[in-house]
């Protein structure tokens, strides 16, 4: 399979910012424990942003602030310059969490075509087939979700994602429980998207291949951002040491 053809189609929307995402001093507490604190964080357009963190560093918060479905207790969430939440914010971002979202007695096919229904995408009968093509689903598509394997559910949701053409995309370990195939599928993603023109975040305990597939790094500790820098010069072995990156 050739992978997702997604040049140009990404290209970065108007913002204010400048970035395709931009935290700004966000925290975020569950009851009396804080899951972020004061995070400043910025992925840049054309880009893709690795995250790393031991379970529990809220790597899973920091991308649902950034994805508009958790509101911080104090910041800001920039993505793609629109403030989270928002409508212009929601329609510029796609959004892969531990949850693929999708309706189990559906079809792959009629997941993508409600998707497409709910944003309001006018070719959306084409776009559904271009998104089945872009994740290798063409062969499944008819089958019912609740039958998929869990790497054919995960290519689904990514499809879901990138249905509507988000400027940034926001992946939680998406390549969890997958085969070397559909790691190289997500990878496949990661750099179609970047290298269109939007943003990647992502999450990952796997460290040596986030670095490989990322442009940058931020490693999250207890809620605050610890490190971060060019993907290319991190220290592999430090990020994967315990109560760090894995």
């Amino acid at each position: 399979m050739s992978g997702p053809q997604m040049d140009n189609r990404h290209a970065k929307t108007a913002s204010r910012s400048g970035y395709g995402l931009e935290l700004q001093g966000v925290s975020k507490s569950y009851g009396a424990s804080p899951a972020l604190r004061s995070v400043d964080l910025t992925a840049t357009w054309g880009s893709a942003l690795a995250l790393f963190g031991p379970n529990g560093a809220g790597k899973s918060t920091l991308l649902r602030v950034a994805a508009g479905l958790v509101r911080p207790d104090a910041g800001e969430a920039l993505a793609a310059g629109f403030a989270q939440p928002s409508r212009s914010a929601r329609a510029a971002t796609g959004h892969v969490g531990h949850r693929d979202m999708l309706y189990p007695e559906l079809t792959a096919e009629e997941n993508l075509r409600f998707f497409a229904r709910l944003h309001g995408i006018a070719d959306g009968r084409e776009r559904v087939a271009e998104a089945l093509r872009d994740a290798g689903a063409e062969r499944w598509a008819n089958r019912r979700v609740r039958t998929l394997s869990n790497g054919m559910r995960k290519r689904a949701a990514v499809a879901r994602a990138l249905l509507h053409r988000p400027a940034l995309l926001l992946l939680d370990e998406p390549d969890a429980g997958l085969d070397a195939e559909g790691k190289a599928f997500v990878e496949r993603v990661v750099r179609a998207v970047a290298e269109g023109g939007g943003a990647v975040v992502f999450a990952t305990h796997d460290v040596e291949r986030g670095l490989a597939c990322a442009d940058r790094y931020a490693a999250l500790r207890g809620g605050r951002v610890v490190e971060s820098g060019e993907a290319r010069e991190a220290d592999a072995a430090a990020l994967a040491a315990p109560g760090m990156g894995s």
